[in-house]
């Protein structure tokens, strides 16, 4: 397993901006799928956005396409994600997780990954 650390959380406006990063600590996640996920209080713990090794495999969901983007850079072994136009409703804890590739995985649920960080709080005040 890789050690993952999320970092970029914060308060903000509704309307406004954040970039979340994530590292590995320790062994690279270059040839993993990388992930973010969130989990708001009393809720169970929701996709966002994925993204292959290579990065030509993106998927998003639907409350945040068009307002987010992954991205990564595996020569400096990191993932990011860009969240513009930010809502009350974005408020989470926001988990890095990544996956070693294995067809037939869906990317989409949390039981695809192997490793996950600690989370980052993302708090958007109305």
């Amino acid at each position: 397993q890789v050690q993952l650390v999320e970092s970029g959380g914060g308060l903000v406006q509704a309307g406004g901006s954040l970039r979340l990063s994530c590292v590995p600590s320790g062994r690279t996640f270059s040839t993993y799928v990388m992930g973010w996920f969130r989990q708001a209080p009393g809720k169970e713990r929701e996709f966002v956005a994925s993204i292959d090794w290579s990065g030509g495999v993106i998927y998003y969901a639907d409350s945040v396409k068009g307002r987010f983007t992954i991205s990564r850079d595996n020569a400096l072994d990191m993932v990011s994600l860009q969240m513009n136009s930010l809502k009350p409703e974005d408020t989470a804890v926001y988990y890095c997780a990544g996956g070693r590739y294995s067809s037939g995985k869906h990317w989409t649920a949390p039981n695809s990954y192997d490793s996950w960080g600690q989370g980052t709080q993302v708090t958007v005040s109305s």
